[in-house]
């Protein structure tokens, strides 16, 4: 129980940073929209680069990444390099047109070249969809660090873990805004690249730095023998699995570039350059993260075993921190303690950080989306975007914590995969064509919108995930159609096919004025907000 309690009061302390910094955020400078969507845009490009890599480095890396290695060795490899190989498509097609065209949602950029209203509706949805379905994952992620801490695995304390998790979130976006969660971001990125390090040289110590043994004892301990360093253990063993593995694979490369949270962090430095060079931050923050998560992904098994993982948690969640326990000197050693509390804290920060920067995304939607939308058509709403962000999180956060309830046994790695899919299925296409695109419509745009969004939640929805196996949310019931787990392979395509659909058939064309006029803001940054 001690290395519990001593995760418990170091998790304490950061909760009290946090709130330390969110309280010095908002003494006074986040009236304006600028300042609580964007921070004032303010921060340097490095800034933004460890706060774009704390925003990222999320529940799924820390946590599911390692426990899908340690589970099924060469083929949970794939979350490393798909989250990784993502921001090469960032960095050459998206941040600095998106930062030169946009003000502070993805909707700003779809806009900018047609009537808004309807455009903004649809994007705004979107957006806070895939927000909702990547909050579900960290939600899950919190519920089963706390049933480690504390020793129990009771469905009423991982609930109330989710809770309290949504509670502080909360917390962070309404009184700090974009500020506050930018600075926890940079806080988080620091404590987790910390972390990672120190728990990769021991893994490599206690190997010999011999990585050839690393990998041949993991096989010997995962049960599985040479299988588990080879394609095919979890995805590959029919045309089904295999599929699957593409599916995957199109919906982490691709989605990335359409997550709200990550689009919203271009509005918060001054430049398109700085856009870019803050990516650039990023790539080599979060590359040198995902090369650590497959030495943890092995080590694990090798130190632990897979059994061992799978025993605490069916899907590896709690992977991580049952290693830096064992390599800290075993339960009841002083080392083991120490580690285990410092890395389940970590963990801990991880997710809330990264909830109050989805949070934030989500709530911006709702108020400069949806809301602004209404007040054009109804002059007499009374509350401004701020206050109406302020309430749509506590909203978001709620609905969270519910689905995330329903989902509490599924692996955090594999939820944020789903979100991802969404992302790239409904976000990417008109985002692309938007920016791209000289022909492309209202219609085009409205119809991209919803027709990779739609057709990816209910592939999902009459999926496996959610009926007809073991491991699935409902498992009493059967009502799974679609062979997949993720929906990326069809979604994907439906989305780009709908906007081309839309523009083809719609009866008004394309502004060429408008057009114009975007297509040099985005590559010159000229009139950029």
């Amino acid at each position: 129980m001690e290395h519990q309690t001593l995760a418990l009061l170091l998790f304490s302390a950061f909760v009290v940073l946090t709130l330390l910094i969110t309280s010095w955020a908002s003494r006074g400078r986040h009236g304006s929209a600028e300042e609580f969507y964007a921070g004032g845009r303010l921060f340097s490009p490095m800034e933004n680069g460890f706060a774009i890599s704390g925003d990222y480095m999320s529940a799924a890396s820390f946590l599911g990444i390692s426990g899908l290695i340690a589970l099924y060795g060469y083929d949970g490899m794939l979350y490393s390099v798909g989250f990784l190989v993502a921001w090469l498509v960032v960095l050459l097609l998206v941040a600095e047109l998106v930062r030169n065209c946009g003000r502070f949602t993805l909707a700003d950029v779809v806009a900018a070249r047609m009537r808004e209203r309807r455009v903004r509706v649809a994007a705004g949805a979107s957006s806070v969809t895939v927000s909702v379905l990547y909050l579900v994952a960290q939600m899950v992620g919190a519920g089963s660090l706390v049933a480690l801490l504390l020793g129990a695995s009771g469905e009423g304390q991982r609930a109330w873990a989710m809770i309290g998790v949504g509670g502080l979130m909360v917390v962070y976006v309404v009184f700090g805004g974009m500020r506050a969660t930018t600075w926890i971001q940079i806080v988080k990125a620091v404590l987790l690249m910390g972390g990672a390090i120190a728990l990769t040289v021991l893994v490599l110590i206690r190997f010999h730095g011999n990585l050839n043994e690393l990998l041949n004892t993991a096989a010997e301990r995962s049960g599985h023998g040479g299988d588990f360093l080879s394609p095919g253990l979890r995805y590959g063993g029919d045309l089904v699995s295999q599929l699957d593995f593409i599916s995957l694979g199109l919906a982490l490369v691709l989605g990335t570039a359409g997550l709200p949270h990550i689009l919203s962090r271009f509005y918060t430095v001054p430049t398109a350059k700085s856009a870019r060079r803050s990516v650039i931050w990023a790539i080599g923050l979060i590359g040198g993260f995902y090369l650590m998560s497959i030495v943890l992904g092995f080590g694990a098994a090798a130190v632990l075993g897979s059994d061992a993982v799978r025993k605490e948690s069916p899907a590896g969640n709690t992977a991580l921190p049952q290693l830096s326990l064992e390599l800290g000197g075993g339960e009841g050693s002083a080392g083991g303690t120490v580690l285990f509390a410092i890395v389940a804290a970590v963990a801990f920060a991880t997710i809330l950080a990264v909830v109050a920067g989805i949070t934030l995304a989500s709530s911006a939607s709702v108020a400069h989306d949806l809301y602004a939308s209404l007040r054009r058509r109804h002059a007499k709403a009374r509350y401004s975007e701020v206050q109406v962000a302020r309430a749509a999180a506590v909203g978001i956060g709620a609905l969270a914590i519910a689905l995330a309830l329903l989902a509490r046994d599924q692996n955090v790695a594999f939820l944020v995969g789903l979100a991802f899919a969404v992302a790239a299925s409904a976000n990417l296409p008109v985002l692309l064509y938007s920016l791209f695109w000289r022909r492309f419509t209202e219609r085009g745009a409205v119809w991209s919108v919803y027709g990779g969004l739609v057709p990816a939640l209910l592939l999902v929805l009459f999926s496996p995930v959610v009926s007809g196996g073991d491991d699935a949310i409902l498992t009493s019931v059967d009502f799974h159609l679609f062979p997949l787990e993720n929906p990326g392979l069809v979604s994907i395509p439906l989305g780009f096919l709908f906007g081309w659909l839309g523009t083809v058939t719609s009866p008004r064309p394309a502004d060429p004025v408008r057009h114009a006029e975007t297509e040099v803001r985005s590559l010159t940054g000229a009139g950029a907000v």
